[in-house]
């Protein structure tokens, strides 16, 4: 009953979150202050607490089930318990119904305090707790901070440095004087922008500069962006910045690893985020007083004076940074974030390990860390009183005392490491439990579990949209429930009298076992949840968490922990504890390296997108555990579990039926990437793989036009990439085919990477992308348009690294204009329509592909979030033509131009070589282009390609096609 209740509330209130955003909801006027978080969440304990009183008090003992049998009684009890059953109803639908209220009026909240629309603004900004990550040019990390903006004021002209210092020495006077001057500029556009008096809690953003401007330009701005990370909580100073409101979930499809950052800001209370233009040198003094949280309680002061705590800890292990190797950096970095959950010095590369090494879990503060420090507090305080107040015992038991103690430390450390859900959840569940043991209730901790699960979820709502919260609680209640079943095996072992070292032995072997099976236990209940919440799952923490559990847990933390204790009194000694855990973790990293990088291992990823059917089969398997032992035989499950099994195996190896390409978002707009799958049959050639699977990539900014310098580097487009053909069941790729002959993206490379070695110092983005799949992904074919003079380096890298990994280097060859590729019985064609590498002027040697087949083709634009559920690209530009009518009744065969020119000498070149071969040639077609908005194609082309329907990457309309037909989203593709 417990849990159904549970259920029911937790998903009445994400449902709500969910469809907030595209169903308009509102509360009646005279439910405004009933309605309220604050009042809801009052009304809502109370039923709770009735409803559970309700449960508890009608439960019937043995003695009053004996006395209620009597034939005298059968009636009453009858009527008492429908009465009950109704009373519970009730109160369970109110519940339902308020948790419900209460995820609106909590959406209502935020959507009245949060930006909507972009603005650029001078404004006073207070720091608030730590940064996530630190400004460092050389590493191309950026800034990132939470804030709070207030004192709005338009920015009419761009403000130095000096100017901004100016304004704070005239905000501290005037303060002072309490006579802040308010022009009427500033009121008109406090109106106009709902600011008058508001205050934002923003995500302040700063990153390096792109590396065109001048060196002299560029080293100013570093040098004053590099000055926020000094800034600690609760300073305040004035900053221009240029303020946005936050994307929606809708608008982050795009985003190449699926990652929602709506939901993840909006679960921090983020109204909107802010680049930092230009920011003052000095803070304003006496901020505490002049502060606009002045008026806050005595514990957001206690909060603040934590996080500077926090902050100085960063700063400490931030010493030296620069002289440190990358390898102690990191490490240092991980020892930080084991102490105090601040993850702002790990790399991407070590957060990208520890994925896939399953272990990220290790990286959060979770219940572990509280409990060994609580318990490690509360030790010291029970020997002192054992040692010199032993009196102190006879009015407070030693219990009370020792829970006391952990309570305390446990709130105090987690508000220290950010009171995130895990540790919050620690906090809140030790101070329960101890209560419930004085109050002597009946009360199982599971139940304790749920409770706090739900009231955190009422205090509020936007929890629910955070992963560490259901992994938090879904792992305690597996743990619990695994304990609770391992208890009873154990007490109906018989003990045995053996000798004493078959004794140790034993025990060894039965603590190891049963370590396996808790590890296994784990991972295989938390898997649907994993995926659903990640849509991946790394088959490394099977085999890794078996020994770093163990080594985090009992080794690395408790050190650290005894190393943070020791900082308060030596730093000096704290600093010899450090070294030594720093140095296991060094050696841990090394250790993970060597074993994710095995190629006999190289499959760590399982990528299953959990859809309704998915999740179906999953609850119909727990069902049977979730429901009272005995109610229904616990062999129920298995159908239903073995059902997933082989729904996930089908999955992985699922080939498709259709030709399907789709469109992988790169985070760049000039930048493509497309995927083509096309079903294998029963062709010979290709039968030991599901699908032939083609990868084209290509960059489409223009030679003549200038366009903004792109971020995007070949480790974020490896790593996009390698996820999106994972969740696409894709293990092996029959070509791929870089349709750029001279890419205007490069990247530096460090020292010690693979391509450095080679002699590479400054690479094409794409060539480097493909040479880092070529270790992960077996190719057959590579094509790469362009010079062969320009191959050397790279092919001389390619070779090194499928050597290194033992496999055999593919030769690079030429994508040139009537290059081709085909299936033995003709299905498929790949051919090259441009490409003339042989010229001296990089502007022609674009490669654009035309795909033949004999089938259609349904373009997808793949959708990170939900691969199963990517719809269907949108047709810009449909073209009216009798051919194409004839084409569809009498030939199925269609014709897929993926189109690639950043210059127009490439199709006036294809104009004077290949126009007339081509009509000659070309056969009734359904012609589709799918290229970039900013194409050099003329109409004049188009009509020689005789094309039926245009697409583009970017989902805007292309010039050259605005007198030919139907334009503007006619409609998806079909």
């Amino acid at each position: 009953m417990y849990w159904l209740i549970v259920g029911l509330i937790l998903v009445a209130m994400i449902g709500v979150l969910a469809v907030a955003d595209s169903i308009p909801m509102s509360l009646d006027s005279f439910l405004s202050g009933l309605t309220s978080p604050s009042s809801l969440f009052l009304l809502l304990t109370t039923l709770s607490i009735i409803l559970v009183a309700v449960l508890q008090f009608t439960t019937p003992s043995a003695s009053n089930l004996e006395y209620s049998q009597t034939p005298s009684n059968i009636l009453p009890h009858r009527f008492f318990r429908i009465i009950t059953y109704i009373l519970v109803a009730v109160l369970a639908t109110g519940l339902i119904v308020g948790s419900a209220l209460q995820a609106i009026s909590s959406y209502q909240q935020a959507r009245t305090t949060e930006v909507v629309e972009p603005m650029r603004v001078q404004a006073l900004v207070t720091i608030e707790g730590i940064s996530d990550s630190v400004y460092d040019a050389s590493m191309e990390s950026g800034y990132r901070q939470v804030a709070i903006v207030s004192q709005i004021s338009p920015l009419v002209s761009d403000l130095s440095t000096q100017d901004l210092n100016k304004i704070t020495d005239k905000y501290a006077v005037n303060n002072k004087n309490n006579s802040l001057s308010s022009d009427n500029s500033l009121k008109n556009f406090a109106h106009k922008f709902g600011s008058e008096g508001a205050t934002y809690r923003i995500l302040l953003n700063a990153y390096p500069k792109n590396p065109s401007k001048s060196s002299l330009g560029k080293s100013s701005n570093d040098s004053q962006l590099t000055r926020l990370n000094h800034l600690k909580p609760g300073d305040q100073l004035f900053m221009s910045l240029a303020l946005a409101p936050l994307a929606t979930s809708e608008q982050t499809i795009n985003n190449p690893s699926g990652f929602d950052s709506y939901r993840w800001l909006k679960a921090r209370h983020i109204d909107g985020v802010a680049n930092v233009l230009a920011t003052s040198t000095v803070t304003v003094p006496d901020a505490n007083s002049t502060s606009v949280f002045s008026d806050h309680s005595y514990l957001h002061n206690f909060r603040t004076r934590i996080d500077q705590g926090r902050w100085q800890l960063r700063q400490h292990f931030y010493e030296d940074w620069l002289e440190l190797t990358v390898i102690d950096q990191q490490a240092r970095a991980v020892t930080l974030s084991l102490l105090t959950g601040d993850r702002s010095l790990i790399s991407r590369d070590t957060k990208d390990l520890y994925q896939l090494a399953g272990i990220s879990h290790l990286l959060a503060i979770s219940g572990t860390h509280i409990l060994f420090l609580a318990i490690m507090l509360s030790a010291g305080v029970v020997f002192i009183f054992d040692r010199l107040y032993p009196t102190v015992y006879r009015s407070v038991p030693r219990w009370q005392l020792r829970w006391g103690v952990m309570v305390g430390a446990a709130f105090v450390y987690a508000l220290f490491t950010g009171f995130d859900v895990p540790a919050a959840r620690t906090a809140w569940m030790l101070l329960a439990l101890g209560l419930i043991r004085l109050t002597l209730l009946p009360i199982s901790t599971i139940r304790v579990l749920f409770a706090l699960a739900v009231l955190m979820a009422w205090h509020d709502p936007y929890v629910l949209w955070q992963a560490g919260y259901w992994l938090s609680f879904i792992a305690v209640a597996l743990l619990l429930k695994y304990d609770d079943t391992s208890n009873r095996d154990a007490q109906s072992d018989t003990v045995h009298n053996v000798g004493l070292v078959n004794a140790f032995s034993k025990r060894i072997w039965e603590t190891s076992k049963r370590l396996f099976k808790l590890q296994f236990w784990l991972f295989i209940t938390l898997l649907p949840i994993t995926l659903l919440l990640f849509g991946k799952a790394s088959l490394w923490g099977l085999i890794i968490n078996l020994f770093a559990i163990g080594l985090f847990g009992w080794v690395i933390v408790p050190l650290n922990l005894l190393a943070g204790l020791c900082y308060l009194l030596s730093p000096a000694i704290a600093d010899s504890i450090w070294t030594i855990v720093s140095t296991i973790v060094a050696h841990l990293h090394e250790l993970i390296i060597w074993l994710t990088s095995l190629p006999s291992l190289s499959k760590a990823w399982l990528y299953t997108p959990i859809n309704t059917a998915i999740m179906l089969m999953v609850i119909l398997s727990m069902v049977p555990w979730l429901l009272p032992r005995g109610f229904v035989s616990r062999w129920l499950a298995l159908p239903p579990l073995t059902l997933l099994m082989m729904t996930v195996y089908a999955n992985q190896q699922s080939p498709k039926t259709i030709p399907t390409l789709y469109i992988l978002p790169t985070g760049d707009r000039y930048v493509s990437a497309v995927l083509l799958q096309y079903p294998n049959g029963n062709n010979e050639r290709t039968s030991k793989n599901k699908n032939i699977n083609w990868l084209f990539l290509a960059d489409h900014r223009h030679a003549t036009i200038r366009t903004m310098p792109s971020k995007l580097t070949a480790d974020k487009l490896f790593t996009a990439l390698e996820q999106q053909l994972g969740s696409l069941s894709v293990d092996a790729l029959e070509g791929v085919i870089v349709q750029s002959g001279y890419a205007g993206l490069t990247t530096t490379l460090n020292n010690d990477d693979t391509f450095a070695t080679s002699g590479i110092r400054q690479s094409e983005i794409l060539p480097m992308t493909v040479a880092q799949l070529a270790t992960r992904i077996p190719i057959s074919q590579y094509w790469q348009a362009g010079r062969s003079d320009h191959w050397g380096n790279l092919q001389q890298a390619y070779q090194t690294i499928n050597h290194s990994e033992g496999r055999l280097g593919v030769s690079t060859q030429p994508c040139e204009q009537g290059k081709t590729w085909q299936l033995p019985n003709g299905a498929l064609t790949i051919q090259a329509l441009t490409g003339w590498s042989k010229v001296g002027d990089a502007s022609v040697w674009d490669c654009t592909i035309a795909i033949d087949t004999s089938l259609p083709i349904q373009i997808l634009k793949y959708d990170a979030a939900h691969p199963l559920k990517s719809l269907p690209s949108t047709i810009q530009t449909r073209i009216s033509s009798d051919h194409s009518t004839v084409q569809q009744v009498n030939d199925p065969s269609s014709r897929l131009i993926l189109n690639t020119d950043t210059h127009q000498r490439v199709w006036q070149m294809w104009s004077l070589l290949c126009s007339a071969d081509a009509s000659n040639n070309q056969t009734s077609f359904h012609t589709t282009w799918l290229g970039n908005s900013e194409s050099q194609i003329t109409t004049e082309i188009l009509r020689h390609q005789k094309i039926d329907e245009i697409m583009t990457y970017d989902d805007k309309g292309l010039e050259a096609a605005l007198s030919l037909g139907e334009i503007g989203n006619v409609s998806p593709q079909k």
